[in-house]
């Protein structure tokens, strides 16, 4: 049995979470979430949403956790929102916004612009004498992790001096340089 298929989504004040046609469409203060489904049975009973699975099919068992996680997210998502944070650590690394357009400078021989989506609110932080970090914040947990993701892939992390682009927090596997 699935632990997280069978654990019920608790839904909060203020969050209406509605099931049609094989879409679940969660609202709440901070925006509105979609998503499709297939093969789950999923119900909205008394200030809970419940997935059940048909049989103990491979293809039922994978799509009841994840099903349920996604709308475990949904729900967080327009209630709290997520956050990811962004640190460029290297000599001359910088970030700074116009609105949703992100300006980096992180080595290479022109800066790179990247359009966020709307959805997505961007902050840059830059404090003297510590790295700059860019802050996403969104409802949409998926759509932060793929921006995160987009901006990472500009210069992830090299394992000798660390510089790069790294989520906040994250550990990195350090190498040691060439001994004499």
């Amino acid at each position: 049995m699935s632990r997280i298929g069978n654990s019920p989504v608790n839904i909060p004040e203020g969050v209406t979470v509605e099931v049609k046609d094989s879409m679940v469409t969660v609202k709440g203060k901070l925006g509105e979430l979609s998503q499709e489904f297939s093969g789950i049975d999923i119900k909205v009973e008394d200030g809970n949403v419940v997935l059940e699975r048909p049989s103990d099919d491979n293809e039922h068992k994978a799509k009841h956790g994840l099903y349920r996680a996604l709308i475990n997210n949904m729900v967080e998502g327009v209630t709290k929102g997520w956050t990811k944070q962004l640190e460029l650590v290297g000599v001359g690394y910088r970030a700074s916004n116009q609105g949703q357009k992100l300006d980096l400078a992180l080595g290479f021989s022109h800066n790179i612009i990247l359009d966020i989506a709307p959805e997505v609110q961007i902050e840059t932080i830059s404090e003297k004498g510590k790295n700059p970090i860019v802050k996403l914040t969104s409802h949409d947990k998926q759509l932060v992790g793929q921006v995160a993701a987009k901006i990472r892939s500009f210069r992830k992390p090299e394992p000798y001096k660390g510089k790069g682009v790294k989520f906040v927090g994250e550990q990195l596997r350090r190498k040691a340089g060439k001994s004499a």
